[in-house]
């Protein structure tokens, strides 16, 4: 016979565990949040100092070369900062269902090898 209290206990646990995640769903997104701002201030700053460069060179051949290396750096940092968004990503991910992890482990039977 299923007992109210034993089923108010249940609901208090799921409560708990959505309210866990909940919470790290908003920290999560804070983080990733702040990472593409500060990586969208970084680009913006490196254009403008690529652009001031530009501006004060006098021939083609130095142009091309500045060009060449804002190119080289501007990829260099793409490619960093989102290697380092999709670890937020992912580590968002893996927080966000830990809490669930107990809740499923209960109503999952062992595997048996």
């Amino acid at each position: 016979m299923i007992k109210v209290e034993d089923m108010q206990q249940y609901g208090k646990e799921q409560l708990e565990t959505v309210v866990a995640s909940a919470t790290t769903v908003q920290h999560g997104l804070q983080a990733i949040a702040s990472a593409y701002g500060d990586y969208t201030k970084k680009s913006f700053e490196d254009t403008k100092s690529f652009v001031e460069k530009l501006s004060g060179v006098k021939s083609i051949d130095k142009a091309l070369e500045v060009q060449t290396e804002f190119a080289k750096s501007a990829y260099e940092s793409f490619v960093a900062e989102s290697q380092k968004i999709a670890a937020l990503y992912t580590d968002l991910a893996k927080q966000t269902y830990k809490p669930f992890e107990g809740m499923v482990a209960k109503f999952t039977p062992a595997a048996t090898v």
